[in-house]
C-alpha cells in the first residue's frame, strides 16, 4: 500500500466518479483505476461498488476513508516538520504546454503548489524565474541561458519528436531527409527555433522558413502539404490530431529529443522551494536519453 494509492482512494470517495477524480488528479483513467483495483487486493477489502453509470462507497470503503483521510493529513505534517516547512507554504510553478500528470500528487504535503495560468514560451518563462516572478518552470532553455541568468535545470521530461508528411506510408524517415521549420516570431519561438537550427546543422535536416505562427497549428499541417517533405513536428503540437490525409513518421538516425526541465534558480534559498524540486524530479533519471540513436543539440543542459 503507497500513500499516492490512498490519495487516488480519497479523491474517487469524494467525487464518487472515477473520471472526475482521474482529471483532477491528472492521471488516466485506466490507471486511476488499476492502482485503485491493486489497494482493494492490498486491503483485502472492496472499497467501491460500480458499474457503467455510478460509483458509490462500500460499508468498508465508507469505514475506512475517514482513516485515510486522517492518515494522509498526518503523513504530510511529517513531511513538512521534517522539512522545517510550515503548512501555508506557496510555490509557484509556470509551464509551457507540458507537465507531468501527477504534478500536484508528487507536491503534496510539502506546500502549496500555485500552478500559474499564465502560459508562455520556454524562454519567457524562465525569464520569469530568474526576476523571481516564479519559484519553478518547466520549459526548455539552451544551457549558455540557464548560465547567464542564473539559474539550473533538472531534468523532468522528454518528447521524442516524429515527422508529419503527406500520404499513408508511415516508415520511419532518417532525420537528415526532414525539413525543420523556423519561425519569424522570434519573440513567441526562440527556443524552439535555437532547438530546430541546431538539429539541421547537427543532423543535415533541411531549414525552411515561414510566417509567424507557422510551426503549429493548421497553418504547420499547410507547410507539410505544400513542402512535399516530412516536417519535424513541433512539441507543443505532440498530442494535436494529424490530419486524415497526412500521417506521423517516426524519425531515426537519430531519434531527435525535446527535453523538458524543471528550472530553479541557483541561489534558491527557502526550503519549500527546494523541496517541491526535489519532489518532481526525484527518481526520474536519465529517462531515455542515453539510449542509443538519441540526439538532443549540444546547447540543451542535459547533453
Amino acid at each position: 500500500m503507497e500513500l499516492r494509492q490512498l490519495r487516488y482512494f480519497v479523491a474517487v470517495a469524494e467525487e464518487l466518479s472515477f473520471a472526475k477524480a482521474a482529471v483532477r488528479l491528472r492521471i488516466a483513467g485506466p490507471s486511476l483505476s488499476q492502482q485503485i483495483k491493486a489497494l482493494e487486493r492490498d486491503l483485502r477489502v472492496q472499497l467501491f461498488d460500480r458499474d457503467r453509470r455510478s460509483v458509490t462507497l462500500t460499508a468498508d470503503g465508507a469505514t475506512l476513508l475517514p482513516r485515510a483521510v486522517a492518515l494522509l493529513d498526518q503523513a504530510d505534517q511529517l513531511r513538512r516538520t521534517a522539512l522545517g516547512l510550515s503548512a501555508n507554504e506557496t510555490v509557484r510553478l509556470g509551464y509551457v504546454n507540458w507537465r507531468p500528470a501527477d504534478l500536484e500528487e508528487r507536491a503534496a504535503g510539502i506546500a502549496q503548489l500555485l500552478v500559474d495560468a499564465w502560459v508562455l514560451p520556454s524562454h519567457a518563462q524562465a525569464a520569469r524565474v530568474a526576476d523571481r516572478g516564479l519559484d519553478l518552470a518547466i520549459c526548455w532553455a539552451p544551457a549558455a541561458d540557464l548560465d547567464k541568468s542564473g539559474l539550473q535545470a533538472r531534468l523532468l521530461g522528454a518528447d521524442r519528436l516524429y515527422a508529419v508528411s503527406a500520404g499513408s506510408a508511415d516508415a520511419p524517415v532518417r532525420a537528415r531527409d526532414t525539413v525543420v521549420l523556423i519561425d519569424a516570431d522570434e519573440t513567441s519561438w526562440s527556443s524552439w527555433n535555437t532547438w530546430a537550427v541546431a538539429m539541421a546543422a547537427e543532423t543535415g535536416a533541411h531549414v525552411v522558413h515561414v510566417p509567424e505562427g507557422g510551426v503549429t497549428g493548421p497553418a504547420f499541417f499547410d507547410h507539410v502539404r505544400r513542402l512535399g517533405r516530412p516536417v519535424v513536428n513541433n512539441p507543443k503540437s505532440q498530442t494535436t490530431p494529424v490530419p486524415p490525409d497526412l500521417i506521423a513518421r517516426p524519425i531515426e538516425s537519430p531519434k531527435p529529443y525535446w527535453t523538458w526541465s524543471l528550472v530553479t534558480r541557483r541561489d534558491e534559498q527557502r526550503p519549500s522551494v527546494r523541496a517541491v524540486a526535489e519532489a518532481l524530479t526525484r527518481s526520474i533519471g536519465r529517462l531515455c536519453l542515453d539510449e542509443p540513436g538519441v540526439w538532443i543539440p549540444a546547447e540543451d543542459p542535459h547533453r
